[in-house]
């Protein structure tokens, strides 16, 4: 566990078996660095591009880019934002409608909490400054 999470955050962002993966050595932290940094650098541009489509109509657009943002995300061990993607995602492809503002809410709070627990992290093992500007 990183010295940022507790047992219950793991679920918004964790990213410990990521760096286990790519050796748990200063390399490997310096590598999830990297890629948190571009992760949450896009801040919710590729929601609120989601978001757009889903209000043109543009399911399968829109589809595509949770797609994406759920699997770049999804890298950094959110759980619950995937979980939250892929409700949205479902809602779309199958026509629920009515559901899809409820669902969207959802994934953005989820995602908001990504980007905050994300940049604690960055926080402790890079400096936010340093490369966030």
């Amino acid at each position: 566990m990183t010295a940022y999470a507790s047992a219950a955050d793991e679920t918004v962002f964790c990213v410990d078996d990521l760096v286990e993966r790519l050796g748990n050595d200063g390399r490997a932290v310096a590598q999830v660095v990297h890629l948190v940094r571009d992760c949450i650098g896009t801040g919710t541009e590729p929601l609120n591009r989601a978001g757009d489509a889903v209000q043109q109509a543009r399911f399968m657009e829109a589809r595509r880019i949770l797609h994406k943002l759920r699997n770049d995300v999804g890298e950094l061990g959110a759980r619950r934002f995937t979980a939250a993607c892929l409700g949205l995602e479902l809602a779309l492809a199958e026509g629920r409608v009515a559901e899809i503002a409820l669902l969207f809410s959802a994934a953005e709070s989820e995602l908001r909490l990504v980007m905050e627990h994300a940049g604690g992290w960055l926080d402790l093992h890079a400096g936010r400054a340093s490369g966030r500007n």
